[in-house]
């Protein structure tokens, strides 16, 4: 439907100049010997449109607002006389009912014909406009400056005397009293009129459709090629790829004009009018200016009352034109797929801006505390978690130690001495506190550490890190803050530092959107197919009924390895059986207590209490018992196919009456959609295709006609809807927020790299030395890579996971 309406875009402003147009024989109210005082508006007629263009982003010299008239005019009152129907044409006696109108005509005339146009002259009597002059943009000639300037402009006037006079007659229109057709330079031809600046407008459906391309991340170029494809060429498109950039520009100028603060809770309250669970706040300090952010919406309410027992807390994170840091509230789904509780922006990492946050969050999750949080490790941030979060118990991320470890130790865990193989064991591989003693002791002699200092701070953070402190604590199988690094990477693809805050929160939401979408494929995928069972048991069968697939896969991985496991019966007192189960040829043994009476069993690796599975061990002895089915102590509901027992009502598709109340741009959507399956029949062939034509341009010409009885009546509904929300704005309480809170920068920039002498480098010298420094670094000392210690510390986890120990070998 657009297409067409872009290829036709002429045909229907023609048809509306037309409309505009009547011709009549009154005379002026100005006379050769008129007396009055005229006040005379003339524009700069000593620089062209093109001259001034110097900016790509330069505001166009129009006079009024073409898209407003458009709307607001009444353009059935006028008809066009016979005697001046040819196509295009203008002539003198012609008269339009506005300035506006004349304006919109001469610029028809000179788009068809080949040429620009610009307002000249406009003459006043007591404010109101009597005569207009328009010239085309040729007219006149450049004036030299007088103070010689570093670049030029092509000279684009040569004193063309191509014009259109008109004034304002006693009937209230205005008449050409005055036209000049010829021009003293060659017209642009056909192939070339749509670069013409009257032949150029972005359709208020195509400026929906490059702001949705915007928010979706899509460059500039690849949607003007998109919707240019679309309409059959860049000649059918009406507007440029400069035309384009444009319009982005100054929509981001225009949701900025309230400066940063302004635009940041305009956009908080849109949100919650949207939506009334919607919530946020924000920090004021005694400024008024605006410290710390934190945002949630309903979803992510919701999703943390299911799933908010683990959260990852992760700070380490800057990608905004404030270098603030940003701090999502992540934990897992059913799925095992990454989720967003919540999400705040952060003025500094102190203790007060912390508990700031964390009480934030509370409130908005109605008291609810997480069981288990995995941070960094930052004094300030365990300080504000141990005052907010009484019951909730911190875990360290054991990917930031091993980041850690590998900076701090370089020269030790690069090394051949498997120090993060010693290191790892620490952390994963002991079930008893005294042999972990023995085997931490063991790794500082071994690498002549006992006087490290980051590791006498890492061993008083024990109870934190080291798994044989933890494995009562239950993590959701997330050992380590993954999950927050995972979304680091995601939160990469869709935010740039260059992004102001406004952009920022519009792009996060496509963050959302994206987690929320995959598990929708998710729970499709769940709906409609079925994992394939290893093995035919009963055992197996009913853990496909209860877990996701994602979960089934790794209770299965657990189930099927039983067979190489040995369970030796080593005491029994009345119906509880205690075995040590280990591995075939393998000395370590895990010790299992079973009770029979009420299928209660615990292992010492102590899976089901950090995982929400049962271990393998555990498993090995429910077989030996005659157990076929899992006992319903141990079905978590987070990990079950039911844990969100809802319907999809997040994802429903739109209905059609929802639909047409959206804006402007959800409609043309939707037409598009329509249409297109019109297009596709059409296509098949000629005749269909000549059909489908001859009832598009039936249903435009009623479109058209149906629009102009809207225009007459918009205008009151119009202001009634303007006091409606002015009454509504006035009743709400508003946040006195003069602006964001910037850190102070002190001295030399940090971001600018100085040279030995004191001086800022440039960009080429910046880049220069960071690859000779490189090539020396590379030369001088071997590092590893940090791809390599992600496989390393993903091995580590893996192996871990899967055997509940690390294998030495």
């Amino acid at each position: 439907m657009e297409s067409s309406h872009l290829s036709g875009h002429e045909a229907v402003l023609h048809d509306q100049c037309e409309s505009i147009l009547q011709v009549s024989g009154e005379f002026s109210l100005l006379s050769q010997n008129s007396k009055e005082v005229l006040v005379e508006e003339e524009e700069d007629d000593l620089i062209s449109e093109d001259e001034a263009s110097i900016s790509e982003f330069e505001e166009e010299d129009e006079i009024g607002n073409k898209e407003d008239y458009v709307q607001t005019e009444d353009i059935a009152g006028l008809e066009p006389n016979k005697e001046n129907e040819k196509k295009d044409e203008l002539c003198t006696e012609m008269e339009f009912s506005s300035d506006e109108a004349a304006y919109i005509a001469y610029k028809k005339y000179g788009g068809s014909h080949g040429f620009n146009v610009r307002k000249q002259r406009r003459k006043k009597i007591k404010e109101k406009v009597v005569r207009l002059l328009y010239v085309c943009s040729k007219q006149g000639y450049r004036k030299e400056h007088t103070v010689k300037k570093s670049y030029s402009q092509p000279i684009t006037r040569c004193g063309c005397n191509a014009h259109m006079t008109c004034y304002l007659q006693k009937s209230g229109k205005y008449k050409i009293v005055s036209f000049e057709p010829n021009h003293n330079h060659d017209l642009v031809r056909t192939p070339m009129k749509h670069l013409l600046k009257g032949n150029r407008e972005i359709s208020v459906s195509q400026k929906q459709h490059a702001s949705d391309a915007d928010m979706s991340g899509i460059s500039a170029k690849a949607t003007v090629e998109m919707m240019s494809r679309e309409v059959g060429g860049r000649a059918n498109l009406g507007f440029l790829e400069k035309d384009y950039r444009n319009y982005i520009y100054r929509k981001r100028m225009a949701k900025m004009e309230k400066g940063d603060a302004g635009a940041v809770l305009e956009y908080f309250q849109k949100k919650k009018e949207d939506n009334s669970s919607f919530f946020y706040s924000m920090q004021l300090d005694e400024d008024d200016m605006i410290t710390n952010i934190f945002w949630a919406d309903d979803r992510s309410i919701s999703d943390f009352n299911r799933f908010g027992d683990v959260v990852c807390f992760d700070t380490t994170y800057k990608t905004n034109e404030y270098d603030r840091p940003f701090a999502p509230f992540v934990g897992v789904n059913h799925h095992k797929q990454t989720i967003v509780f919540g999400a705040a922006l952060l003025y500094d990492e102190t203790t007060e801006s912390y508990k700031w946050l964390f009480e934030t969050f509370l409130g908005a999750m109605s008291g609810k505390q997480p069981k288990t949080i995995l941070t960094d490790q930052c004094a300030a941030m365990a300080n504000a978690i141990m005052k907010v979060f009484p019951e909730t118990k911190q875990r360290l991320c054991v990917w930031h130690i091993y980041q850690n470890a590998a900076k701090k130790l370089s020269h030790i865990f690069h090394g051949v001495e498997q120090f993060a193989m010693d290191l790892s064991k620490c952390v994963y591989d002991h079930e008893e506190e005294e042999d972990w003693l023995f085997a931490w002791s063991d790794m500082l002699k071994k690498h002549n550490l006992t006087e490290n200092k980051w590791l006498k701070n890492l061993f008083e953070l024990r109870e934190k890190w080291a798994m044989v402190y933890g494995r009562h604590t239950f993590t959701a199988d997330m050992v380590s803050t993954q999950r927050s690094e995972s979304m680091n990477n995601i939160l990469k693809k869709y935010l740039k530092r260059s992004y102001d805050l406004l952009c920022f929160f519009e792009h996060y939401e496509r963050v959302l959107e994206d987690r929320r979408y995959k598990e929708l494929i998710a729970d499709f995928n769940m709906m409609h197919t079925s994992p394939v069972l290893s093995a035919t048991v009963e055992m197996l069968q009913h853990a496909e009924e209860v877990y996701t697939p994602e979960v089934f896969s790794l209770f299965q991985k657990q189930y099927t390895v039983i067979g190489d496991y040995v369970a030796k019966k080593v005491s029994k007192s009345e119906m509880v059986y205690e075995y040590k189960v280990s591995f075939r040829g393998v000395a370590r043994e895990h010790l299992v207590n079973y009770d029979a009476t009420n299928e209660k069993i615990h292992c010492s690796c102590m899976k089901f209490s950090f995982a929400g599975i049962l271990c393998r061990h555990a498993l090995k002895v429910l077989d030996k018992k005659n157990v076929r089915r899992i006992p319903s102590a141990y079905i978590l509901n987070r990990w079950s196919k039911e844990a969100k027992a809802r319907s999809i009502s997040y994802y429903h598709s739109e209905r059609h009456s929802e639909t047409v109340k959206q804006s402007i741009g959800r409609r043309y959507s939707h037409i598009c959609r329509t249409f297109r399956e019109i297009a596709s029949v059409a296509a098949d062939h000629i005749e269909l295709t000549l059909c489908a034509n001859e009832f598009a341009f039936q249903l435009l010409k009623k479109l058209e006609e149906k629009k102009k009885e809207l225009l007459r009546t918009s205008d009151v509904e119009l202001v009634e809807e303007e006091k409606e929300e002015e009454e509504e704005n006035e009743d709400e309480e508003v946040t006195n927020a003069r602006g964001i809170k910037r850190k102070a920068s002190l001295g030399r920039s940090k971001k600018k790299k100085v040279g030995p002498h004191g001086r800022y480098l440039s960009v080429l010298e910046t880049k220069n030395r960071r690859i000779s420094k490189a090539l020396s670094s590379a030369t001088a000392k071997k590092k590893l890579s940090f791809q390599v210690l992600n496989n390393i510390i993903f091995l580590i986890v893996y192996d871990f996971m899967s055997n509940g120990h690390l294998n030495v070998n």
